[in-house]
């Protein structure tokens, strides 16, 4: 069966990774293993998330506006959109942002799921949600990221897993991904594979 659909991680996948977490965290008033962040602020006190909130939201706008393009992200959505393929964003930042970075750099995206949507990656309400959009089935479209969560959320909704390892860490979730991947050129080659 053909791929229909491409649903991308933006930060780290999309744009070169640009969050130090591990910093976010200790500024936030948490240890660095506390997780992620989004997860650790549900669990804070009202004016502490306040404060956490506002944090996160700085570091969000400086990655918008000093944001970079993974190499290959131009000529990998091209491609895909020559070839008849939605283009989905899903994201644990805001809808927004995502738009905002798909201006700054002349990108176009069919539909994005932020995290304001609903529940976030891993769960799979955001593949699903971005199929339904685009009137396929989860097993119709893939999805493209650098993390775990990525990875799961795919497997959860039934869509094709790729993990992107740009990074040190990626190597440790690439026994749960269907296929794994070192430039973004190669989802591509994928789709091709699977006519």
């Amino acid at each position: 069966m053909a791929f229909k659909a491409v649903i991308f991680d933006l930060d780290g996948t999309i744009t070169e990774t640009f969050f130090d977490f591990d910093a976010i965290r200790l500024e936030m008033g948490l240890s660095k293993d506390a997780g992620p962040v989004w997860e650790a602020m549900a669990k804070m006190p009202a004016e502490q998330r306040r404060r956490a909130e506002k944090i996160l939201s700085f570091y969000e706008q400086r990655a918008v506006t000093e944001s970079s393009l993974n190499p290959g992200a131009v000529q990998t959505l091209q491609a895909l959109r020559q070839a008849g393929l939605g283009i989905g964003i899903l994201t644990r930042n805001t809808k927004a942002n995502a738009f905002a970075v798909a201006e700054r750099h002349g990108l176009k995206f069919d539909v994005v799921v932020g995290r304001e949507q609903g529940p976030v990656k891993p769960d799979a309400f955001g593949v699903k949600k971005i199929c339904e959009h685009f009137g396929i089935e989860p097993r119709e479209s893939m999805v493209v990221g650098d993390y775990l969560f990525d990875i799961m959320c795919a497997k959860a909704a039934g869509a094709v897993a790729v993990l992107l390892t740009n990074h040190k860490k990626a190597k440790e979730f690439a026994e749960y991904a269907d296929f794994v991947i070192d430039k973004l050129e190669q989802v591509v080659e994928i789709v091709q594979k699977r006519k």
